[in-house]
């Protein structure tokens, strides 16, 4: 695992990057937090193949329990992947919801995850 530290006008975004699972638990949340926190960043980039697949059904709790840590510790977190697949109208209405509020994003694209971490900042 690598984490990539971007400047977009000052703001640092720091995006995850590797081909394997690395986040299991919010304890492994928790750390790529203090990771990125340590190189000044408080917006992070996770791609969807970075998070156990469990956190998409929101009856094992696994998404709140990580994402809380996210709130608690006030990082801004887009995670990039293609949600289209997922048919729990559950996890729609929550990825809607979280959109909305802009903390907590889920994106189909990096790009897409950059313009929303820096929306409101600039």
């Amino acid at each position: 695992m690598r984490i990539d530290l971007i400047n977009l006008n000052g703001i640092y975004i720091a995006e995850l990057i590797s081909e394997n699972l690395e986040i299991n638990n919010s304890q492994d949340a928790l750390d790529i937090m203090a990771n990125c926190s340590s190189q000044g960043a408080r917006n992070i980039i996770i791609h969807e193949i970075n998070i156990l697949r469990d956190f998409f059904d929101l009856k094992t709790g696994i998404a709140g329990e990580i994402l809380q840590k996210f709130s608690t510790y006030n990082f801004k977190l887009a995670i990039v992947g293609d949600f289209s697949k997922y048919s729990s109208k559950s996890l729609r209405d929550f990825i809607y919801e979280s959109n909305k509020t802009g903390r907590i994003n889920f994106v189909n694209s990096v790009n897409q995850a950059k313009e929303v971490l820096i929306k409101n900042e600039i």
